[in-house]
């Protein structure tokens, strides 16, 4: 039984649909939250089960008789208690394999977000669950969601000349799959993402791509929080996205290796082509 968390979510759901290419649904359980959004796949014969990091007695229904399980990361702010429950849970199950989204670097990084991905890979290991750890980049989808912005007023960060080796969401959730159905091993630790780019790059592709010129000005790390705040961004959130840009300056969002295409087997697929189709999206190519 392959179970998946955070099913509800983006990449969950796409981990979900590349287990379904590769194994029959009666061994797919999906999990989550609000598991009304999974009814669908419980019309297609996955077994859809209640797991809320927050709630014990629901992870433990969750993991009955799981034996890989595909650990998305949780997003609330006691994340690492919650992780913790996860873990304790997954080594009371004795589930066979999990496989942990973590961060590039999560253990030598100094990224604000990457202490509670180190934090958990700690945990996992002290529980004494079998485990991979797939340190995954950014999405390449984070760089598309304000084209229409961009676009109109420009691009503006604080990475200077720092890559992101981002990959798609789908690559990332193929990559999961793959690792859980036989493609690696427990004590396996994964830097995964692609050949990817600097913000400067990214502007020069919108601007190919779009026909107009979209300039990107690098910011201090200060003035980038207060660019987000201003555009929006909750003032709890927008220095921690600022400080990642802060990383990315530090060489901390470039995967090291090829893992990522590695076990894929295949190239991954190419930012540039995402890029060029969500500006295809906002405004006709000229």
């Amino acid at each position: 039984m392959y179970v998946v968390t955070g099913a509800t979510g983006a990449l969950g759901r796409l981990a979900v649909e590349a287990l379904l290419e590769r194994v029959p649904a009666d061994q797919v359980r999906a999990t989550g939250r609000r598991i009304e959004a999974l009814d669908d796949l419980a019309a297609r014969g996955v077994d859809v089960r209640r797991a809320d990091y927050g709630d014990p007695a629901s992870l433990a229904t969750a993991f009955a008789g799981a034996t890989r399980v595909l650990f998305v990361s949780g997003l609330e702010a006691a994340r690492v208690e919650q992780h913790r429950a996860v873990a304790e849970a997954l080594a009371a199950a004795r589930v066979e394999l999990v496989a942990y989204t973590s961060i590039l670097h999560a253990q030598t990084s100094d990224m604000i977000l990457a202490a509670d991905h180190a934090a958990t890979e700690r945990i996992l290991a002290e529980v004494g669950v079998p485990h991979v750890l797939l340190r995954n980049g950014w999405y390449v989808e984070n760089f598309t969601a304000n084209l229409a912005a961009e676009l109109e007023h420009g691009m503006v960060g604080a990475s200077g000349d720092g890559r992101f080796d981002a990959a798609t969401r789908a690559d990332f959730a193929e990559a999961a799959v793959v690792a859980l159905t036989g493609g690696a091993s427990a004590g396996d630790v994964l830097e995964l993402g692609g050949p990817g780019f600097t913000r400067a790059e990214l502007a020069a592709e919108i601007t190919r791509a779009s026909g107009r010129e979209v300039t990107y000005t690098d910011l201090t790390v200060a003035g980038f929080t207060e660019a987000l705040v201003a555009a929006g961004l909750p003032s709890g959130f927008a220095p921690v996205l600022a400080d990642s840009d802060r990383g990315a300056a530090a060489g901390l969002l470039a995967a090291p290796g090829d893992d990522l295409a590695r076990i894929l087997g295949r190239p991954v697929t190419p930012w540039t082509a995402v890029v060029d189709a969500a500006v295809r999206e906002v405004v006709s190519p000229v």
